[in-house]
């Protein structure tokens, strides 16, 4: 088997300096702080990028474009309750991956024109995501709701989905690293994003919302679009092959 490449210096400082601001906190982090992780000198850290916000930017468009693969249905497909409560939970390893976005946001969006300009576009990315969502099962019949309602309940549930992790910091702030602790807390999300549309909820989505709640039944594992699609040309050549 052939080696793998070793990894450039630029992309092992975004890996490390994630790890620091997830860590102990974007603001306790300086690029001092990184290149003397990095056992480098900071001039080479400065080679690759200008300056912290040039690697915290570096960082959020990674993000980005990872969240935005992820906020999307798959096509042809009518979502079910007990997915979108599988799909909530699959986020949880992505949150945890970019938590010092979450936890440290408010002050990035003090002082990074960058990030507040793409972050807020995140952000109603997520509400059209969460009101497509509410459309779909009112078209269906599963729920029973105004255009009003799902307004407010798709802002809703997107303000519960970005500031999850800030309330857990604040309950849990001595266990942020311990992924055990804290990601147990974070499948906790799901159960409520999807309290705030339970009472609009009708027929069979409202039964598999109380057997999910109850632990009547299992969760599902989320399936995405990509992985999904994967498997479907492996099957297909399977079948070829035989």
């Amino acid at each position: 088997m052939d080696a793998k490449p070793p990894r450039r210096t630029r992309e092992r400082i975004l890996e490390l300096s994630l790890k620091l601001f997830n860590e102990i906190g974007e603001p306790n982090v300086t690029t001092t702080t990184i290149a003397d992780e990095m056992e480098i000198s900071p001039g080479n850290l400065y080679y690759h990028f200008r300056n912290k916000d040039d690697i915290i930017n570096s960082i959020f468009t990674q993000f980005e474009q990872e969240i935005e693969k992820r906020l999307r249905f798959p096509e042809n497909h009518r979502t079910t309750i007990d997915e979108v409560w599988a799909y909530l939970q699959y986020m949880t390893n992505f949150l945890w991956r970019y938590r010092f976005l979450y936890r440290d946001l408010n002050d990035l969006l003090a002082r990074n024109r960058t990030l507040e300009t793409h972050f807020k576009q995140i952000m109603e990315h997520k509400v059209r995501f969460a009101r497509d969502l509410c459309e779909l099962l009112v078209a269906d019949g599963e729920m029973a709701a105004t255009p009003a309602e799902i307004e407010t309940m798709s802002t809703n549930m997107c303000v519960l989905a970005t500031y999850w992790l800030s309330y857990q910091f604040v309950m849990n702030p001595r266990k942020y690293n311990d992924q055990a602790a804290i990601g147990a807390e974070l499948n906790q999300a799901s159960r409520h994003i999807l309290s705030v549309i339970a009472p609009y909820l009708r027929g069979r989505s409202r039964q598999l919302f109380d057997d999910l709640l109850s632990g009547k039944i299992p969760p599902k594992e989320y399936v995405s679009p990509a992985k999904a699609a994967s498997q479907q040309n492996e099957s297909s050549i399977l079948k070829t092959v035989h």
